[in-house]
């Protein structure tokens, strides 16, 4: 029996199917991500935006299309957003929702004639799954599930529910086992992990004793602290990248967005990041067109760009989505949109440029893919022999598409 395990949205999502999918190989399925032929298919649903959840729906018609007799189940986000609407499509057989991951094998154990009702995951407690199916070099380890902030523009803690982690002895047995050189922090928001008495600091300082590079997935401003930095540095495996979450640079949106932060508290974090990590890439995320951002406003997240020293920005437009406090405010013109994603891009461009030119003629420490590889800050570099899985020095010598063509230094 094959099962097609496909899946939206993000990074936790992609987790949480290849979880799925070494579960359902233990239970003896052939598995695969590829839309193909299958005798039951699995779709890891997204409801971030309204196109998101759109995409969702559509999944159910373009997989059925290679074996229309075969049974569907639907869960994630989407799911759990608008359960009747996707338990009203043709060939769906169970819907689960965002926080009853667990119940989807729980199911094929009993076998698809009967619905399985128990329940293990909730809002309090993190929803163990199997390790992961490991399909590359670097492995993606969950440690955290849920939000507690309620951003004004976003949906997911309404869907993921409460902020809860994982233990640290799960995680550590995880890392040691994955057979990764890296291995990417994973969550929904890590930056308010805790266990026992751990936070992700102490969390961190544990991973250090593993020969492995640990990277961070993206944290909260209100994490950076010279006690949480000091753990990261003493652990000596983490990665120089600090994916530092902003979406304005203006603090009047930011208090319509309610970001508990400001734009100097922010910079502040950023200053301190690079006080303990000279070389680090801070990455970040920038919403244009927010409904009450002004020119002025928008001139503030243009400036901030510079000031921070980003090393990437990932810019996109504000989109409305129902059932958040935003989405009771007035959107702004789509070509006010358009033309501010614009100006972003180029600043945006522009301040990479700049980070990346620091880097030119450095050693650094890259772990190959298929094709290319990552340095320890996240350039982007592509060298001649490199093989996959490979974790080389490597001199980056001209810069080249999205990042640099790099010697390997033989060692």
């Amino acid at each position: 029996m094959k099962a097609c395990v496909f899946t939206l949205g993000c990074k936790m999502n992609e987790v949480e199917s290849a979880s799925l999918m070494s579960g359902l190989e233990e239970l003896g399925y052939q598995t695969t991500d590829i839309p193909e032929y299958a005798d039951v298919y699995l779709i890891n649903t997204c409801a971030v935006t309204a196109e998101a959840e759109k995409k969702s729906r559509q999944a159910i018609a373009r997989l059925r299309k290679f074996n229309q007799t075969a049974p569907v189940i639907v869960f994630g986000c989407a799911a759990e957003h608008s359960k009747s609407d996707f338990e009203a499509r043709d060939g769906v057989l169970f819907v689960f929702g965002a926080q009853a991951k667990d119940r989807v094998l729980a199911q094929f154990k009993a076998g698809l004639s009967a619905r399985v009702d128990h329940l293990h995951c909730s809002d309090e407690i993190f929803c163990e799954l199997p390790d992961p199916k490991r399909i590359k070099t670097r492995a993606f380890v969950r440690i955290q599930d849920g939000c507690n902030h309620f951003c004004s523009y976003c949906i997911i803690p309404y869907l993921r529910g409460r902020t809860r982690s994982r233990s640290s002895e799960s995680i550590l047995a995880e890392a040691r086992s994955c057979g990764a050189k890296e291995i990417v922090l994973t969550g929904i928001d890590i930056s308010s992990y805790r266990s026992g008495g751990d936070g992700l600091g102490g969390l961190l300082k544990k991973l250090g004793a593993l020969d492995l590079r640990v990277r961070l997935g993206s944290v909260e401003a209100g994490l950076i602290t010279r006690e949480f930095l000091r753990q990261a540095k003493e652990a000596g495996n983490v990665a120089p990248h600090f994916h530092l979450s902003l979406q304005s640079g203006s603090n009047a949106v930011l208090k319509a967005m309610n970001r508990n932060y400001t734009r100097e508290e922010y910079l502040e974090k950023c200053a301190l990041v690079y006080e303990y990590f000279p070389d680090a890439a801070v990455t970040t995320d920038i919403i244009v067109g927010f409904p009450s951002e002004t020119e002025a406003d928008f001139i503030e997240s243009l400036s901030i760009i510079g000031s921070a020293k980003f090393a990437h920005v990932h810019c996109f437009p504000y989109s409305p989505r129902k059932g958040t406090v935003a989405y009771r405010m007035k959107d702004l013109p789509a070509e006010v949109k358009r033309e501010r994603m614009g100006r972003i891009l180029k600043v945006a461009g522009d301040a990479e440029e700049t980070y990346l030119a620091r880097f030119a003629g450095r050693t650094l420490t890259a772990l190959f893919e298929e094709d290319g590889g990552y340095t320890e800050n996240y350039i982007r570099v592509y060298s001649e022999g490199a093989r996959e899985g490979e974790l080389a020095r490597v001199r980056l010598v001209k810069r080249e598409r999205d990042g640099f063509f790099a010697e390997r230094i033989e060692v």
